[in-house]
């Protein structure tokens, strides 16, 4: 196995290339091996809809049965069913196997010791046992069950909406859309999908809702019918993107604002996580509300560890994961967040925009994604760091580097799951944008260069 699919979070690679079928049956070796070491056996194991999902799901529970795993299979689902099944079912952890919004030819897994899911150190120590072998041996059994039935009737049971809404969903033909059609309609919802049905493939659109070019046909949907706000979801539903009522996209910082504010109406002076791709106003308007505002690195399992240190409430990432622990488990779930969206609505009879007033205007940029190979990715950031620094400029650097200016900031930081550089931009005015994105990537291309 290509040792880079051993990702800060997950573990994620092109199928049959990266990652090739004796691969993933010694995955399942090491990752029972890992779990019996811990006196632990009982597992749940999931997939997304990918071409590839079905056949590495066998494979996986070879090398699970293999090393004496007790497993439940709860089918083709998204990520956050996972995860509610090892609180469900009373498991010990489990394996998710998906490549998230990834091209069709990629796969990978997603591995939960616990409640939690494992990075970094974790995982490179999976990989170290992985190549190292010496696997425990044993006699597991594997069983089936419908996870999807208590998820719909649990959040259903969560949320309530005191009128219906009309809303558009784009599921991207990942797993989110048979799960959440049901969930909207039994809450009094007005449902038009688009993509819903699974296709591995995904034939219309990658199954990303940061992309904008992805919400195209969401964003027509919505002004078309005059809708009150679209959802459109990632391939294994643990993410959430949004157009308002105007067909407007409604970026991750901003949602963040408007279920922190609902929160902290009900529960004043409670912590928040979110990321330093977020905008300050977000955190401003956190701490004025009364709310502690916490900046941390990106990445679902990152952001999870640092809500249970900090004991947060909730948090939330630019590219659409959120994580409700007021009302619920704390794990990111595009399709119980977009409930969550959807009752502020109903509840206050407010737009998206109006829920947001007093946000002051800046001008930003979406998430702009610069190829770059996994081999020079950290090394680019940390020479872009020190160049920074030798400017004199302030640079938060929790994660990749932040770049504050008095009227702005810039970000650049490796991707913890593609070949790619991840910036962003905020400032006052649009002119001061584009100064403090030239500056930036003008720093970034001595970076590359020198790292060639």
């Amino acid at each position: 196995m290509n040792p880079r699919v051993f990702r800060e979070y997950d573990i994620r690679g092109v199928v049959d290339v990266d990652i090739g079928e004796n691969d993933v049956v010694v995955l399942g070796k090491t990752f029972g091996t890992y779990m019996s070491r811990q006196g632990k056996n009982r597992v749940v194991i999931a997939r997304d809809c990918r071409i590839s999902s079905d056949r590495y799901r066998d494979l996986l529970l070879e090398g699970m049965i293999s090393s004496g795993m007790d497993v439940v299979d709860v089918g083709v689902c998204p990520t956050p069913l996972l995860y509610f099944a090892i609180r469900q079912l009373d498991r010990q952890g489990g394996i998710m196997i998906t490549a998230s919004h990834n091209p069709p030819d990629h796969n990978g897994f997603k591995i939960c010791n616990g409640y939690d899911t494992i990075s970094g150190t974790e995982i490179q120590g999976l990989a170290q046992l992985f190549r190292s072998g010496g696997f425990t041996e044993g006699v597991g059994k594997v069983e089936s069950f419908d996870i999807i039935s208590r998820y719909k009737e649990f959040v259903a049971g969560n949320v309530s909406l005191q009128k219906g809404l009309r809303i558009g969903v784009d599921a991207g033909n990942g797993t989110a859309g048979p799960v959440v059609l049901p969930i909207l309609e039994s809450l009094g919802c007005e449902v038009h999908p688009l993509y819903c049905d699974m296709d591995g493939n995904f034939p219309n659109h990658e199954p990303d809702p940061t992309v904008l070019e992805n919400l195209g046909d969401l964003r027509e949907l919505v002004r078309r019918e005059a809708l009150h706000a679209g959802l459109a979801f990632d391939g294994d539903g643990d993410r959430l993107g949004v157009v308002d009522h105007r067909g407007e996209p409604i970026f991750g910082d901003k949602l963040m604002v408007i279920f922190a504010r609902e929160i902290l109406a009900r529960r004043p002076g409670v912590t928040f996580v979110s990321e330093v791709k977020c905008s300050k106003t977000l955190y401003d308007d956190i701490e004025k509300r009364g709310g502690r505002a916490v900046m941390w690195r990106a990445g679902h399992s990152l952001i999870k560890a640092k809500m249970k240190e900090v004991d947060a409430v909730l948090a939330g990432e630019m590219s659409g994961h959120v994580f409700f622990k007021d009302r619920y488990f704390g794990f990111d779930d595009g399709i119980y967040a977009s409930c969550r969206l959807l009752e502020i609505l109903a509840e206050t009879g407010k737009t998206i925009p109006e829920l947001l007033e007093g946000i002051p205007p800046t001008f930003s940029t979406p998430e702009i994604r610069v190829d770059c190979p996994d081999e020079m990715k950290f090394d680019v950031v940390a020479r872009a760091k020190v160049l920074f620094l030798e400017k004199g400029l302030q640079v938060i650097d929790v994660d990749g580097a932040r770049i504050v200016f008095p009227d702005g900031w810039g970000l650049v930081r490796a991707s913890n799951t593609q070949p790619v550089l991840v910036l962003r931009y905020e400032a006052e005015t649009e002119e001061r944008l584009a100064e403090i994105r030239d500056l930036v990537e003008g720093v970034i291309s001595r970076a590359q260069a020198g790292s060639l």
